[in-house]
C-alpha cells in the first residue's frame, strides 16, 4: 500500500455510529469520504490501526463536540493520534456566510458533510 504524509480526519461523532473522511496532507492531497463505522470502542480502534497503515502516526482526528463527549478523545489520544474537539459555535465566520445572501440552500445538513 502506498504510503502518505499527514492524513486529517474528519468525524462526525454520533452516539451509534461515526462518519468519516480523510483528507490527504498537501494542496493537491485528495480528500475522501469513507462511510460509517460503528461508535463503540473496538470500532474506532479498528478505523485507527486501518488509516495507520497508509499514514503511520501522522493522524490528525477532529470531531465537533456532541453527545460523545471526551471519551473519543481519550481513546484516538490512548492511542497515539492527535485529536482536537471543535465548538462550532466558537469558530468565526465571514460576514457574508451569516447573511442571506448566500443562501440558505447551501446548508444542507448531512453526515458526510460535516465529516
Amino acid at each position: 500500500m502506498e504510503q502518505y504524509g499527514e492524513g486529517f480526519v474528519g468525524l462526525d461523532a454520533a452516539k451509534l455510529r461515526h462518519a468519516v473522511a480523510v483528507a490527504e496532507d498537501g494542496r493537491q492531497g485528495e480528500v475522501r469520504y469513507l462511510g460509517e463505522v460503528g461508535a463503540d470502542t473496538e470500532s474506532v480502534r479498528r478505523l485507527a490501526a486501518k488509516l495507520e497503515k497508509r499514514h503511520g502516526r501522522g493522524l490528525h482526528f477532529c470531531y465537533e463536540t456532541g453527545p460523545t463527549g471526551y471519551g473519543l478523545y481519550r481513546q484516538l489520544t490512548r492511542l497515539g493520534h492527535r485529536c482536537t474537539v471543535v465548538a462550532p459555535s466558537l469558530i468565526l465566520r465571514r460576514l457574508a456566510e451569516t447573511r442571506s445572501v448566500c443562501g440558505w440552500g447551501d446548508r444542507v445538513k448531512t453526515n458526510r458533510r460535516d465529516a
